[in-house]
């Protein structure tokens, strides 16, 4: 099978590029013919590791000691016009990416194509060539995204074949709110490799928390709730690792509370596994998350999460007081008592650490692809009629069971969710 991509930039740090590649190299060691193309490329080498079975290629030129720099292209200075306005990065868009982007889907030979974020879905929605199956993946959420884009999705998006989240719960919102007739709409979760680490021993005596210092992670709320656990168990630490515009600010309350040898921010490391296995715990503290890459990171180390129950991954992956425990968002002394917990604890903590391994597996980008492939060869028999969807169903059984599985067990956990106070869960 014949798969591209059509990603923002290729060569950058992110959670939607390091899943694109996962995936892909995946994809490739199936036997399949995988290309990823990046809109733009800024540097020589991609920042994170490619699978050498894909090709990575781009689309407009952003280096400027390059021969073929595309910064002073005249197109360039003209605003993008298929890219829309309501997504985000149109103001990095431009009337030559729309010409760029459009010969290339034009041109495209494959048997499927997909796009990595709605603007990108958008291009593939209206020029990718109808014999190719037109795949969205969405990488944030629905709701995440603003009015005025989800009315030009709700327009465009059911010229697509499928559109794939990362969890039930972002499906179910896209079926009820956009109501995309003929459109398949599927949840698979996110890839995570295994990164080949022995899992730690769960006896050092500090907490891992790592993501861009945003607003959205709340990790003014964890420090706070730090606070509380320094006055029962001193002897523990926090470790933060990322980089964002709130590291000055999160720095300033470290320093208000007097935190300096019990929380340190640690700036960005990659990749973050090994450093996560020399951790006890994993927290999470944030209103948001998409899927919860970091979760997955940390549970294929063998590290028990605790994690807000927040919209919308961490509920679909952390399992209360199986592999981790849940709290409410923003809640301060919910995280703590969690917190303290795992740390007063370590049966627990080790009993949460050997279940989050388990749990890790499933995410394993060989497993991923099976279920991507499963559905990708679905809907490439839709093409040939009954009689091929009756073939190409029990070749790929097996795939379509496992992604069954993935949606069934996301809605039976989201059913008990529902019956179980979340504040009553970290006591």
């Amino acid at each position: 099978m014949r798969i591209s991509f059509l990603i923002h930039n290729g060569y950058g740090i992110g959670g939607t590029i390091r899943t694109t590649f996962n995936l892909s190299a995946a994809l490739a060691a199936g036997g399949h013919d995988v290309e990823i193309v990046s809109v733009f490329r800024h540097r020589e080498e991609p920042a994170l590791r490619l699978d050498p079975g894909v090709r990575l290629r781009h689309l407009v030129d952003l280096r400027r000691t390059s021969g073929t720099y595309d910064g002073d292209h005249p197109l360039a200075q003209w605003p993008a016009v298929v890219f829309p306005a309501a997504d985000a990065r149109h103001g990095l868009y431009s009337a030559l990416t729309d010409e760029r982007i459009a010969a290339h889907l034009a041109a495209l030979e494959a048997d499927v194509v997909i796009g990595t974020r709605p603007g990108l879905n958008v291009h593939v929605a209206r020029q990718a060539p109808r014999r190719a199956v037109r795949v969205a993946q969405e990488h944030l959420t629905l709701e995440t995204h603003s009015v005025r884009l989800r009315l030009v999705l709700r327009r465009l998006y059911p010229r697509l074949d499928a559109v794939i989240t990362t969890t039930e719960s972002d499906a179910d919102a896209y079926r009820r709110r956009l109501r995309l007739p003929g459109v398949v709409v599927r949840s698979v979760p996110n890839s995570v490799p295994d990164p080949g680490i022995t899992p730690g021993a769960l006896q050092a005596k500090f907490v891992v928390a790592a993501g861009r210092l945003a607003a959205v992670k709340r990790y003014e709320d964890l420090i706070r709730a730090f606070d509380k656990v320094r006055a029962e168990r001193p002897d523990w630490g926090l470790r933060l690792y990322g980089t964002g515009d709130r590291r000055a600010s999160l720095a300033r309350l470290v320093e208000k509370l007097e935190l300096g040898g019990t929380v340190r921010l640690m700036g960005p490391v990659s990749p973050m596994e090994p450093e996560m296995a020399k951790a006890s715990i994993l927290a999470v503290s944030s209103t948001l998350e998409s899927f919860g890459m970091t979760i997955v990171e940390a549970m294929r180390v063998g590290l028990p999460v605790v994690s807000t129950d927040c919209p919308l991954g961490p509920g679909e992956i952390v399992e209360h007081g199986v592999d981790g425990l849940l709290v409410p968002p923003r809640d301060i002394d919910a995280m703590a008592s969690a917190l303290l917990r795992l740390i007063n604890d370590e049966e627990m903590r080790k009993r949460m650490g050997r279940a989050a391994l388990l749990k890790g597996a499933r995410y394993d980008p060989g497993r991923v692809a099976e279920v991507y492939i499963g559905l990708f060869q679905e809907l490439l028999d839709r093409r040939t009629g009954a009689a091929g969807r009756v073939r190409g169903a029990g070749r790929h059984a097996g795939a379509l069971a496992l992604g069954a599985a993935y949606a069934a067990k996301d809605a039976a956990k989201r059913a008990v969710r529902r019956v179980r106070p979340p504040a009553k869960r970290a006591t």
